[in-house]
């Protein structure tokens, strides 16, 4: 164990999240497989090594210092890109079931390759877009956990995320620096989608020191046969408060 192992390790540890060798080895495999296959697609701008266990392994595995993990069943990842946090997440949690769904093809075979190599079962790789593949029953309405590590803004981004989750299941969207407007401006958006925030969690990266939240949303109910809208449109025409654009069914 070097010293980025070891800080990894340590940091970790502190926050309840004990990794036995295997799972750090499963670590710096993902590592090098990410800085392989960045040389050949756009994966991440990030590819110093203590960055990446920093940035994008801690940052990603901070979900768990807020939400007890280890009971829940299934985790829907939207929008993964690299694999993150849903990746770490079940290097560290390997009895999750995990779905992560990606509009890029070549994202999805990068994954698929990364479960492959590092033998992580119960990973399915979905692709297709989120508006798309949140109407299919398989998905919709289904799992207890749904992350989204992603730039933007929660009144598109809850359009996306919160038809996977199942009734009194979980959005957390791991955000940067204070989602406090974001949330205001999202509140219609999600008393229309049968969901309300009920915190946010604010840490700092251990090094780096640049600061992260976490919105924690609730399904309340099923999600409305108008959701989510065509592809493109929840990000393009995002729901704001007061305004529907859509017509309700009768």
């Amino acid at each position: 164990m070097d010293a980025v192992q070891k800080s990894f390790h340590e940091l970790l540890a502190a926050r309840g999240i004990e990794l036995a060798p295997h799972q750090l080895s499963q670590f710096e495999r993902y590592f090098e497989l990410l800085v392989e296959w960045n040389e050949r697609m756009n994966l991440t701008g990030i590819t110093e090594r203590d960055a990446v266990f920093e940035k994008h392994f801690y940052d990603s595995l901070s979900l768990a210092f807020y939400m007890d993990l280890s009971k829940a069943r299934n985790l829907a990842d939207i929008g993964s890109g690299a694999g993150f946090p849903s990746i770490p997440l079940k290097i560290a949690f390997p009895h999750l079931q995990i779905t992560i769904v990606d509009s890029l093809n070549k994202r999805i075979s990068f994954l698929q390759h990364v479960c492959d190599a590092l033998g992580l079962e119960n990973v399915q790789c979905v692709h297709g877009r989120a508006e798309d593949v949140g109407r299919i029953p398989a998905h919709r309405d289904q799992y207890e956990v749904v992350t989204a590590r992603a730039v933007a803004r929660l009144a598109g981004l809850g359009e996306l995320c919160l038809p996977f989750a199942a009734k009194d299941g979980v959005f957390a969207a791991m955000k940067g620096a204070n989602p406090q407007e974001e949330l205001d401006e999202a509140a219609y958006a999600l008393k229309e989608l049968r969901a309300k925030a009920e915190r946010v969690e604010t840490l700092k990266l251990p090094f780096e020191q640049s600061e992260r939240a976490i919105v924690f949303i609730r399904k309340t109910d099923r999600t409305p046969a108008a959701y989510p809208r065509k592809a493109g449109i929840p990000l393009k025409q995002p729901l704001v408060r007061g305004i529907s654009l859509v017509k309700k069914p009768r």
